[in-house]
């Protein structure tokens, strides 16, 4: 498995990530409301979210476990800092023969970097690799177009969109969610089905898409959300069966409202994963990307 493998994986592993900012929440609580009326009332008030603190971890099959933890802001585009570890499978095993298992992710609206270690920069010359989201696109063809779409649309209400776009919402019940009081949904997805409602890909990439996941073994996915008494997301989980082996996604959101700086690395330390593509510097794909 290659390292532009385990940063793809890396990069979509986040792309559900969501949460929201107290001060601007819509004020009506989700207690008496029925499950569609408070997802939608959670998405509306995420929507108006300027950034969070996010911890979240990650696993698919014997490929990878990782966590991330560090905040996002999406306010006129993606942007933010994360810290990704990788905690075991073969990912792990790949970042772990280019010198460290852990690496800083930086989000921008136009492109993804990540910072790799002093072993990497010795046989590479640079420390940094960017991913732009317009070379994802072409290089992964349907699946590459659904990268990209996620990552400039990553806001953090895109779980709750995939519960309301289900058409299967139950309220599980009252649980506490790091000592908060919160409220239980979930439901079930037709994942194939789930792309086309919550993207602007055309037809072609969206057949694209939906025959990647059929060959992965993706057919459902189940979600479960928690939402506070101020329609602000908390926690998500979400599973699906792939070719792969299992995955499984979890994240938590605080701190709503903090604030976020993110800029790009030098440019003299910094290398284009296309240029890293045409030398042969690295191997790559999306395969895994898609699901994680």
């Amino acid at each position: 498995m290659s390292l532009s493998v385990a940063v793809v994986a890396a990069l979509t592993g986040l792309a559900a990530c969501g949460s929201d900012k107290g001060d601007k929440a819509v004020g009506k609580t989700v207690t008496d409301m029925s499950p569609l009326a408070a997802l939608r009332s959670a998405e509306q008030s995420t929507d108006k979210a300027e950034s969070a603190k996010v911890r979240s971890s990650t696993s698919l099959g014997d490929t990878m476990s990782m966590t991330a933890d560090g905040a996002l802001a999406w306010g006129g585009g993606l942007k933010g800092n994360l810290t990704i570890t990788y905690t075991g499978g073969k990912m792990a095993d790949a970042m772990r023969q280019a010198g460290s298992t852990s690496m800083q992710a930086r989000y921008l609206p136009d492109a993804y970097y990540a910072k790799m270690s002093d072993k990497f920069a010795q046989q590479f010359g640079k420390h940094w690799i960017r991913y732009a989201y317009d070379d994802l696109a072409k290089f992964g063809g349907g699946s590459g177009a659904y990268i990209k779409d996620q990552m400039q649309n990553t806001t953090p209400n895109q779980s709750v969109k995939l519960l309301l776009a289900s058409g299967d919402v139950k309220k599980v019940g009252k649980e506490k969610v790091s000592g908060t009081d919160a409220t239980h949904y979930a439901g079930t997805v037709q994942v194939a089905d789930l792309a086309g409602k919550n993207s602007n890909l055309t037809a072609e990439q969206l057949a694209g898409l939906k025959k990647q996941l059929s060959q992965a073994g993706v057919t459902t996915e189940t979600v479960d959300i928690w939402v506070n008494d101020q329609s602000l997301l908390v926690k998500k989980i979400e599973k699906a069966t792939t070719a792969n082996g299992v995955m499984t996604s979890t994240a938590y959101y605080t701190d709503y409202g903090v604030k976020v700086s993110a800029e790009a690395p030098p440019a003299g330390d910094t290398k284009d994963f296309k240029d890293l593509m045409k030398s042969g510097g690295v191997t790559g794909g999306t395969g895994s990307g898609t699901v994680s």
